[in-house]
């Protein structure tokens, strides 16, 4: 569920975790989009910048304490957007997949940086409204909008479970419903051409500390441990498979 309000001009985004009308908000994606944006934050990925808020929100007639997370529109004056779906279906040429209708747009380089920040964070949610194209009509441009809605990710469907956060296997292929690409997040991948840069910085595990600043208030020990385990040991792997392709 989202919602937004407009402050001295400027558009405010609010989204909650995980909603039904038993349990009410739940889940940990709002943690998950702020983690994610201090990961991109580090590679130097351009990406919607997520905050977190301790709210009291109603929905329904009933009060609840929740996080959300918080973002700004990114749209610039007189751009509109459309999913890259059906963008792609409008504008495909015969035979043309997803990604080889990115590479002939020129966004190639947005599209491996994609597969790689999805790798790292096991994004099981990139389908085609995920991803969202910006038209400019009136000076004729176009781009594809900064990488967002990172929320099911991570150990997003373990809340509340220790036991199921100890037996997460991290290296896992998990199965996702990507739109570009495959349906592995690993074979993904394989499709970053030998040799490419995609000029993003390293990741360190002394950046732990940034990532997972102040979420200790949210999440338990062992959840911030085995995302920071997550994100570290699939680094580790991609960046083996980055070196070999050089």
């Amino acid at each position: 569920m989202k919602a937004y309000e407009t402050i001295d001009g400027k558009r405010l985004y609010y989204k909650i975790s995980n909603y039904d009308s038993y349990r009410g908000v739940f889940g940990h994606e709002c943690v998950n989009e702020l983690i994610v944006s201090r990961l991109m934050d580090i590679l130097g990925i351009p990406h919607v910048e997520y905050r977190l808020v301790h709210s009291l929100i109603m929905i329904d007639g009933k009060e609840q304490e929740t996080w959300l997370s918080v973002s700004d529109n990114f749209r610039k004056e007189n751009e509109e957007k459309l999913a890259y779906d059906i963008f792609y279906d409008l504008q495909k040429e015969k035979n043309e997949s997803p990604l080889e209708f990115a590479i002939r747009n020129g966004w190639e380089l947005y599209i491996y940086r994609m597969f790689c920040v999805d790798y790292l964070i096991a994004n099981r949610d990139r389908h085609g409204s995920n991803l969202e194209v910006l038209r400019n009509d009136e000076n004729d441009s176009i781009r594809l909008a900064p990488l967002f809605d990172q929320g099911v990710s991570l150990l997003f469907s373990t809340y509340g479970d220790e036991k199921a956060i100890e037996n997460t296997d991290v290296m896992r292929d998990f199965p996702v419903n990507n739109y570009i690409g495959s349906k592995s997040l690993q074979y993904n991948l394989s499709l970053i051409p030998q040799g490419v840069d995609l000029k993003i910085n390293s990741l360190k595990e002394g950046n732990k500390e940034y990532i997972i600043n102040g979420i200790e208030n949210v999440l338990a020990t062992k959840h911030i441990d085995k995302i920071w385990e997550m994100i570290w040991k699939r680094w580790c792997y991609f960046d083996k498979i980055c070196n070999q392709k050089k």
